[in-house]
């Protein structure tokens, strides 16, 4: 089985501000892969990875990490707020499935600003900013190459991850890391050297100078996040 590719998240993933969903069962390793775009049957004890949960549509439930926290238990925890969606999303499918779900949720509903400013530098997309629950589509967010496995087998919504990653060059727009100006705020325009409107900003960092913002197919506006493949 191939193993995900690593990324050090530890400068912009705030512990206190995430929301935890434990899955503990003789059936959590097998309902969880059957559900989930990560490859977790190889996952030892202590390992962390990121995984997409999704919709039958394709289209994004969750961005979360899913830890294995004993042979029988894993833990998946996502921003700040939408533990809750993500647990009855589990819990959807799980008919006669010996695995119980439990909500945990986060110390605080906000990461703190140092984290916010890495994260954004990181080009890496938060729950409520750069995915929409039920309308974002995973090959826009940037983060397929770290979240899926492609050789692992079904889960609901996989027809569309594949289908979109086999032609991404398609794909309507793509995420950015913008240097903006003083006073960019959410929802504003990102505009091209020559004034065309084409993206938005999704987030600002506290800091000023950086913001996220989905840019349209066919502009070089921004930068590509570091951790996605060109």
């Amino acid at each position: 089985m191939d193993a995900a590719p690593q990324l050090d998240d530890s400068n912009f993933i705030d512990p206190a501000a995430r929301d935890q969903v434990e899955v503990a069962g003789s059936d959590a390793l097998t309902y969880l892969q059957s559900q989930i775009a990560q490859e977790i049957r190889s996952q030892e004890i202590g390992e962390t990875q990121w995984t997409l949960v999704l919709d039958p549509s394709g289209k994004i439930d969750a961005l979360a990490r899913i830890t294995r926290t004993g042979g029988e238990t894993f833990v998946l925890d996502t921003d700040a707020g939408f533990g809750e969606q993500l647990a009855a999303r589990i819990n959807r499918f799980k008919i006669r499935v010996d695995a119980d779900v439990t909500l945990k949720p986060a110390e605080t509903n906000l990461p703190s600003d140092a984290h916010e400013a890495a994260r954004i530098a990181a080009g890496w997309p938060r729950m409520g900013c750069e995915i929409v629950p039920g309308e974002t589509i995973p090959v826009i967010t940037g983060v397929l190459d770290l979240a899926v496995n492609f050789t692992k087998g079904c889960y609901p919504g996989q027809e569309l991850v594949e289908r979109m990653d086999s032609r991404g060059a398609d794909a309507p727009q793509s995420l950015r890391i913008l240097t903006i100006a003083d006073g960019a705020s959410t929802g504003d325009p990102v505009e091209d050297a020559a004034g065309n409107d084409v993206g938005r900003i999704t987030s600002v960092s506290p800091g000023g100078g950086l913001a996220l913002g989905y840019v349209k197919r066919g502009s070089d506006v921004g930068q590509l996040p570091p951790h996605q493949t060109p």
